[in-house]
């Protein structure tokens, strides 16, 4: 028997207990007559005596240990004299009767403690290192409490966890597909799955009224924290149901996740349409933890000899509670912040609404002071208040001073940790323009649904036709996004027809969908929600890559396995796509 306890499970009431412990050096300090050595596990630390009076040999071979050595040390529980308050097994410690080396190990390229002095590549590059630090194991300890609360919640409520084929059939849109060459198939491929979403909507014609499935998905985009190339999801569907029955059951999933998870309760779930989401936070995921809400004051900015307003479809601004006082310094930092290109803003435009009731500006010979209090006026501001005002194209500068606003609730730290803010995000576009290539795109996919109310507009006004389509959004993060989904080959078949798909690659790339919508398709809708995302709001930490056992970096590579990589000429020979010779 390697161990009788983990490391973390004595407690003072083990006194007197003789036990055995196996697991990694963690540290340990020679203070020549006795040796003290922390030996953790995944459970805890636990703090190891070797005492040179009583055995010095074995003292002698504790001096030897390195940093990692894996040992298994057997002996007897003592109450410590000098308790540690800070270690659940802070108030015993272990007196070694005798250690066996089970491993030695090489010194470590970084500390391998709670606080690590390892960058983040080459914790990457020894990821199997990283994943014995408590923070990192914690974060998989939430992720694997998380699945398995969610398979209970959705087991008790009635779905069935069904697994979707990972080799399927690419299909141009949406982002790039990963794709698999095969090799029983000269020239063609497969494709791994962006998410189930055919084959979920397959279920329902089945009659598997209620699916479930915590699965994996692969997308070929740009990276970023919260997004890598493989990611997992927990995919649902429900069939016989409209929009408010998938948001109710979906509402309940996430608040019983944060009960069981966090304790936390969570407020109710506000509804907000998309047009509203856009107009008062530039965002369709906006963080409704605070307020300053976008306000447009077009009306009383245009038109009066400024031309940088005049020439602007719209004029925004946000009130910035208590900044008044704002210095020249940090106006001048705000305005290089948004002038950044990842905000692409021209410049920054500020009003001050002094404690005293004056109003200065940066464009004071262009608006007289009553023309300012007009705006004030319309954005709730009070004296000791500050206006920032960004101009320009509507849609753009929406965006901009949204990201403003994010900006200025970190700094003024409105965006508190712990508290939560969910809503749904509703009635987005059904389809959105791209005017490279001149003509119109899914915004969520094909396969949704457009409001009833708004079918008739499809051919006459497109832009218009809202989608039966939501997203979850928690403190300005989507959570999980889905739709109502089309069950009518004919809708469908129209939706194709809008989205520039001729009538041969509609039924080339989704006739065996088409076709099985002519055999009892009943109504269904479901929903996704970003299972790493969840894991990361929920551990309070903006990198899913804490919470994934064995991530890409930001270029899509595994550094410790050196992925990807070339494959030699034999399998590229097996596959038909052998290199050519120069």
């Amino acid at each position: 028997m390697h161990r009788s306890h983990t490391c973390g499970e004595l407690r003072l009431e083990d006194a007197g207990k003789t036990t055995t412990l196996s697991g990694w050096v963690q540290r340990s300090r020679d203070l020549g007559g006795m040796t003290f050595v922390d030996l953790r596990d995944r459970y805890g630390l636990t703090q190891v005596v070797f005492n040179m009076e009583e055995n010095s040999a074995l003292c002698e071979r504790a001096r030897k240990l390195g940093r990692e050595f894996v040992v298994k040390i057997t002996g007897t529980v003592k109450e410590r004299s000098s308790k540690n308050p800070k270690m659940p097994t802070g108030d015993i410690e272990v007196v070694a009767g005798d250690m066996e080396v089970l491993n030695t190990s090489k010194t470590p390229p970084f500390t391998i403690e709670d606080e690590t002095d390892g960058g983040d590549e080459l914790r990457m590059q020894y990821r199997y290192l990283d994943l014995r630090r408590k923070p990192v194991q914690n974060g998989l300890v939430l992720r694997h409490k998380l699945a398995q609360a969610t398979r209970a919640y959705l087991d008790k409520s009635g779905f069935l966890e069904i697994e979707t084929p990972y080799l399927i059939k690419s299909t141009p849109e949406g982002a790039r597909d990963f794709v698999v060459p095969s090799r029983m198939n000269p020239g063609e491929f497969y494709a791994l799955p962006q998410s189930p979403q055919t084959f979920k909507q397959l279920l329902m014609v089945s009659g598997y009224d209620r699916y479930f499935q915590i699965v994996r998905c692969f997308r070929d985009e740009d990276l970023r924290a919260d997004r890598q190339p493989e990611f997992t999801q927990i995919d649902c569907e429900m069939a016989f149901v409209e929009q408010e029955d998938v948001l109710q059951t979906f509402e309940g999933l996430t608040q019983s996740l944060f009960k069981e998870i966090l304790d936390a309760d969570l407020p109710n779930f506000v509804r907000m349409d998309y047009a509203t989401a856009m107009r008062k936070y530039g965002s369709d995921k906006p963080d409704i933890r605070f307020g300053m809400e976008i306000n447009d004051i077009s009306e009383y900015a245009k038109g009066k000899g400024f031309k940088v307003f005049d020439a602007s479809e719209k004029v925004l601004a946000i009130n910035a509670e208590g900044c008044a006082e704002y210095s020249r310094k940090q106006l001048d930092a705000l305005t290089e912040w948004v002038k950044r290109p990842q905000i692409g803003a021209k410049g920054l435009v500020y009003v001050k609404y002094q404690a005293e009731g004056i109003l200065k500006s940066s464009i004071d010979k262009f608006f007289e002071p009553e023309q300012l209090e007009e705006w004030c006026k319309a954005c709730g501001a009070k004296p000791g208040d500050l206006l920032l005002v960004l101009s320009g194209e509507s849609a753009t500068t929406s965006k901009q001073i949204g990201e403003l606003r994010l900006h200025m609730a970190n700094t003024l730290d409105l965006r508190k940790s712990g508290t939560y803010a969910p809503l749904w995000v509703v009635d987005f576009p059904l389809m959105e323009w791209d005017e490279e290539t001149n003509r119109y795109y899914a915004m969520h996919h094909p396969f949704t649904s457009p409001k009833p109310e708004d079918i008739d507009k499809l051919e006459a006004a497109t832009g218009e036709v809202r989608a039966n389509a939501y997203d979850l959004v928690i403190n300005g993060v989507e959570i999980g996004g889905g739709s109502i989904r089309i069950h009518d080959r004919t809708l469908q078949a129209k939706i194709f027809e809008l989205l520039d798909f001729t009538a041969e690659e509609a039924q080339e790339q989704f006739g065996f969908l088409m076709n099985a919508f002519e055999f009892g398709a009943p109504p269904h809708g479901g929903i996704a929600f970003g299972f790493d995302r969840l894991c990361s709001l929920m551990g309070g930490s903006d990198s899913i890559r804490d919470y994934i056992a064995f991530p890409k970096n930001n270029s899509g590579r595994d550094v410790m396995i050196d992925a990807p990589s070339p494959i030699d000429e034999a399998q590229l020979s097996e596959l038909g796509m052998a290199r050519k010779k120069e």
